[in-house]
């Protein structure tokens, strides 16, 4: 009977150093990744070009990739620079807001959201701030990045900060030609 309670002691005193070294260990690595932040890529592309930008982002953070689509997709006509086409009448009506299909699900769990876009007109498209506007965004950081055949991500900085309310907005870059190891580089001081 004593030999068992012995060997029973024994055993107990293992399993509290074993469960000892163990739990503060596991500890430290939930508290480690707690602090690893939830990244968002998003992104608006029309033609594929913005969408090739966001795939190094996403690659470069091990972000969540999400495409914003239009509820009524762009067409070439829609894109051709005339003065009828769809996207001119859009950019200069200040008030449009086209419809999105879908929604990221649970926007709150994410910390850092890349939100990358083509230029138009000088500008963010439209559907951008619908994206922007849909969503409680307080206390998030959203770092822009774009695409663009000339003009460069200033002009739109304006009305990003204004439609994305209580987020702190971080002026990005023109991702267009930049390799992966360029775009993986800035990505990663962003978050």
């Amino acid at each position: 009977m004593r030999k068992n309670v012995l060997r029973s002691l024994s055993l107990l005193l293992m399993l509290a150093f074993v469960l000892g070294l163990a739990l503060p260990s596991a500890n430290v690595m939930a508290a480690g990744k707690s602090k690893k932040k939830k990244v968002l890529v998003a992104y608006f592309s029309a033609t594929g070009t913005t969408k090739a930008a966001a795939k190094k982002v996403k690659k470069a953070t091990g972000g969540t990739l999400y495409q914003i689509k239009a509820a009524d997709p762009y067409t070439a006509a829609d894109l051709d620079y005339d003065k009828n086409c769809r996207a001119n009448r859009e950019q200069n009506d200040k008030n449009a807001r086209p419809k999105i299909k879908g929604k990221v699900k649970k926007i709150r769990k994410y910390d850092v959201i890349f939100l990358g876009y083509p230029i138009w007109w000088g500008k963010e498209p439209k559907i951008i701030r619908t994206f922007l506007e849909s969503y409680n965004l307080k206390g998030k950081k959203i770092v822009t990045f774009c695409t663009s055949g000339g003009s460069g991500i200033s002009g739109s900085m304006k009305e990003v900060k204004q439609s994305a309310k209580g987020a702190k907005v971080i002026k990005g870059k023109d991702l267009t030609d930049w390799s992966y190891n360029q775009v993986a580089k800035w990505a990663r001081s962003k978050m």
